[in-house]
């Protein structure tokens, strides 16, 4: 007998009006978000510290400088293994966001989530054209060979040596996971089910509901526990699903700057209240990040206002405004300028110049803060 998850028996009457507080509270930021022209860049800004907040959660420091520098392929060291886990969870941030909205809720959507599927954006297709003589990656395995069907060849041997051993009656092992990183006890494809058919039975739940009923799930199945960000990033994805905002809100920071903390024991009403004040301090904390935003780029906008038709400063306004913070290496490779040209433009913003953030003389960085 197929084993089903059970959903808790919640007092509607009871936590309607909180529902509806937390939902209201959500849709006024979505749509001050859209009326202030910063949607794009609050998202990209919040999906680049999210990464980071949630491996810190997940007790990993993580500098958000590194990763905005290793995202634009300019690492200034070599990347740690918590640096790339970071930038796994940005991808994965930004393909929930890229894709619509029920498909990170699929077994499709949690493959490519978890980095065993394909990603939004990724061409299945040959590419066009004449691939290039010196380019080997352009060019299929085997192809320089002097016999090319020879590995066509073995994979066929391959696959009849394996039908062999089936039509004879033997059963060939499988491969078996490490006991030191997974748990043999653990079946993750039923958890799967298991949670993608608590998502399907509470679709007809309002959406803050749904989306706290969704990550108590998550982690009373204890579903890919070396993934610890995609919880947060689904839940999210829940709350967008419904309607009920475009944005994929910045929970990480929410809860990390909530009181609540599940221990496992909480009734349900206990765990949908936490479950809102995470959201409310998400909200929070959305609004402070756009209100920093709309004054930077309000005071820069008097300087840009004045400046050529030709100028890229403006560009470079766009990309303090998309960013945590911007170094001149950095803003010389996205605007296709010497760092001189930087340089001169920093000096032309004057007053207007977001907070320099290292506090030194050689390697500088400036963020809006």
């Amino acid at each position: 007998m197929a084993r089903t998850y059970a959903l808790p028996d919640l007092p509607w009457e009871r936590i309607a009006g909180r529902l509806e507080q937390v939902a209201i509270a959500v849709l006024r930021l979505d749509a001050r978000l859209q009326a202030s022209g910063l949607s794009a860049g609050w998202q990209s800004r919040c999906d680049l510290t999210e990464a980071v907040r949630a491996l810190i959660l997940d007790g990993q420091l993580v500098d958000v400088g590194d990763l905005v520098l290793h995202d634009a392929g300019m690492d200034v060291r070599h990347p740690t293994h918590e640096l790339t886990r970071a930038a796994t969870a940005l991808r994965a941030r930004r393909t929930t966001l890229i894709r619509p909205a029920p498909w990170p809720l699929s077994i499709d959507g949690l493959s490519a989530l978890r980095g065993i599927g394909p990603l939004a954006g990724e061409e299945r297709g040959t590419p066009k054209g004449k691939p290039d003589p010196d380019d080997e990656a352009a060019y299929p395995p085997f192809a320089h060979d002097a016999d090319p069907w020879q590995a066509h060849f073995a994979e066929i041997d391959a696959l009849l040596e394996r039908t062999s051993i089936l039509l004879a009656g033997e059963t060939p092992l499988p491969k078996r996971r490490s006991p030191l990183v997974y748990d043999a006890e653990v079946d993750e494809a039923e958890h799967e089910d298991l949670w993608l058919d608590v998502v399907q039975r509470t679709s007809p739940w309002p959406a803050v509901a749904a989306a706290a009923i969704a990550w108590d799930a998550w982690l009373d199945l204890n579903l890919y526990p070396r993934q610890p960000w995609l919880e947060l990033i689904l839940a999210s994805a829940t709350l967008r699903s419904k309607g009920l905002t475009t944005h994929l809100l910045p929970l990480a920071a929410g809860f990390k700057q909530s009181k609540f903390r599940p221990q496992g024991r909480e009734g349900a009403l206990e765990k949908l209240e936490g479950f809102c004040s995470v959201v409310e301090e998400a909200v929070a904390i959305g609004h402070k990040d756009l209100d920093r935003l709309i004054l930077a780029r309000e005071l820069m906008s008097r300087v840009t206002a004045r400046c050529r038709s030709s100028s890229k400063l403006p560009q470079l306004v766009d990309l303090f405004l998309s960013r945590p913070l911007v170094t001149v290496p950095l803003a010389a490779k996205l605007l296709r300028v010497t760092p001189k040209a930087v340089d001169l433009m920093l000096a032309q913003l004057g007053g207007a110049l977001p907070r320099e953030l290292t506090g030194r003389s050689r390697y500088r960085a400036w963020g809006i803060v």
